[in-house]
């Protein structure tokens, strides 16, 4: 597995890149039989540190967790935890799964935009303008999946909303986290 071990304004050592190769693989290793790379980014706001790790298997679905501790000793192993118990939770989901796929999860590219918020908050005055401000644009991945894998990977992601190209179809779906703790599919019919 690759490893991309990163500090956002501050200093990473040695010594903790080399304890987050040695339990980030023993941890993912367990669940994840083909992990092909990750991310950890540490960061610190105020007295506290973060850790974001994103680990990314073969099979194309992508494990997210991040964790906070006084020391970023304890963030990362807070984080590591975290992703544990999603890999564990989700092991048999994986193989059932993917047992049967011999090519990892095509993935299409799309454009991903954030538009600017109102600025007073509220909403309920009239626009000036129709047209939003765009204040980011970005490369998106939009993966080949089945409506099982595509929750999945909502789940594994900690992601509130999946775009997704089912397999076998020319539309594009979405899954979602619904308020009340469903998850909602969104299938446009062809044609129609």
């Amino acid at each position: 597995m690759r490893y991309q071990i990163s500090g956002h304004q501050i200093d990473i050592g040695e010594a903790l890149q080399s304890h987050v190769k040695t339990e980030l693989g023993d941890a993912v290793g367990k669940y994840a039989d083909r992990p092909t790379n990750a991310q950890v980014i540490f960061s610190k706001r105020a007295h506290e540190y973060l850790c974001e790790a994103t680990v990314h298997l073969s099979t194309g679905l992508n494990a997210k967790a991040s964790g906070r501790g006084t020391t970023a000793y304890t963030a990362f192993d807070d984080s590591r935890e975290k992703m544990e118990k999603q890999l564990r939770r989700y092991k048999r989901r994986l193989k059932d799964h993917y047992k049967d796929r011999k090519e990892p999860v095509e993935v299409y590219g799309g454009a991903s935009y954030i538009l600017a918020a109102s600025e007073d908050g509220a909403g309920d005055s009239e626009p000036d303008t129709l047209q939003p401000m765009i204040i980011a644009e970005m490369e998106a991945q939009i993966p080949s999946l089945s409506v099982g894998e595509a929750v999945m990977q909502m789940e594994l992601a900690g992601a509130p909303v999946l775009v997704f190209h089912p397999e076998g179809k020319e539309t594009l779906n979405v899954v979602y986290r619904r308020e009340d703790g469903n998850i909602g599919w969104i299938d446009p019919r062809e044609g129609g």
